[in-house]
């Protein structure tokens, strides 16, 4: 077999390679330069980087962009740094309840489940209901028993408790109030979109929900359209922050349409999503891509964890809003 450098010098031109991305998000707050110790950002990056790089993995080796979306979001999960999964956040009562959405742009197919207490991987949960029920969104408790029949990795509800997390709710439960809580984990949700080497998207998105949350309050995240949306040939979204301003804006499906019946650009579709929200009043950011996988970024927060990584691109990650 000739290699490149001989077919370029014989005037064969060679085959470019197959274009792959992926972007994540792991919650968006108030994330000033300055508000982590050097220590615990480099922690956050590192996360992020493993997120990446489970993956990439997936997409080099020219698999799907659901099987990369999934992986991505089960590593964020097991990281107790981020509000989804094992870091989850509390309730009013004290315990945690999860919420995760996965969507198929090839077919848009979708899954989702909300309130589950036990599944360790609920983003894993989210495509068990899409591909072995006619359902799109399972909650409470009848989630939980899916997620046993369908055999999902149970885990005892313990397992998600972390002594940061459980300081948070104590300190909510004190003051009745989230606005006192810190505020760089105000809208702690994990996702990613992707594009495979097929030219297939992907997206998916995990949380635990806000501190103190009552009366089995379901957020934007687990609601195809709001937090999360994928659809081959115009884009892939997943979004955190105020989840009810995310809902009421429709912020995913708006992205979406903002390019397919306007013609807008991804960042600026995406941009003009987060500048309604803000005239909600809502907060966050979102992240977004293509069908060429152009990654857009936006925000009205100080900061959200995010990164991406592609064929043509090496792994990046950034925190503060002015990181590019």
């Amino acid at each position: 077999m000739m290699t490149l450098l001989c077919m370029a010098a014989l005037g064969v031109p060679a085959r470019a390679a197959p274009n792959w991305q992926l972007a994540i998000h792991g919650g968006a707050g108030v994330i000033p330069p300055g508000s982590l110790t050097p220590e615990h950002e480099a922690a956050y990056r590192a996360g992020l980087n493993a997120a990446l790089e489970a993956g990439a993995r997936i997409l080099r080796s020219g698999g799907s962009s659901l099987d990369a979306v999934e992986a991505t979001v089960r590593v964020l999960e097991d990281d107790p740094l981020f509000n989804a999964g094992k870091g989850a956040v509390f309730n009013a009562e004290g315990h945690n309840e999860l919420d995760a959405a996965i969507m198929d742009g090839r077919t848009r197919a979708a899954g989702a489940i909300a309130g589950v207490t036990r599944t360790k991987n609920p983003v894993s949960l989210a495509r068990a209901v899409m591909e072995k029920t006619p359902h799109v969104m399972l909650v409470g408790a009848g989630a939980d028993a899916f997620s046993l029949q369908a055999g999902m990795v149970q885990v005892d509800p313990g397992y998600f408790r972390t002594e940061e997390r459980w300081q948070q709710y104590l300190q909510w439960r004190d003051k009745k109030s989230s606005a006192l809580i810190d505020r760089t984990h105000a809208y702690g949700t994990v996702g990613a979109v992707a594009l495979d080497q097929a030219g297939h998207l992907a997206a998916a998105t995990s949380t635990g929900g806000t501190v103190g949350k009552r009366w089995d309050r379901v957020g934007d995240s687990p609601i195809i359209g709001a937090g999360t949306f994928a659809e081959d040939g115009v884009c892939a979204v997943s979004a955190t922050g105020d989840g009810e301003f995310f809902i009421r804006a429709s912020a995913a499906r708006q992205l979406r349409d903002r390019m397919g019946w306007h013609g807008e650009s991804l960042q600026s579709a995406a941009d003009n999503t987060i500048r309604d929200i803000g005239s909600l009043g809502g907060e966050g950011g979102l992240i977004a891509m293509d069908a060429k996988g152009h990654v857009a970024f936006a925000m009205n927060s100080t900061g959200m964890y995010r990164g991406s990584v592609g064929s043509a691109s090496p792994a990046h990650t950034a925190i503060y809003s002015a990181e590019r």
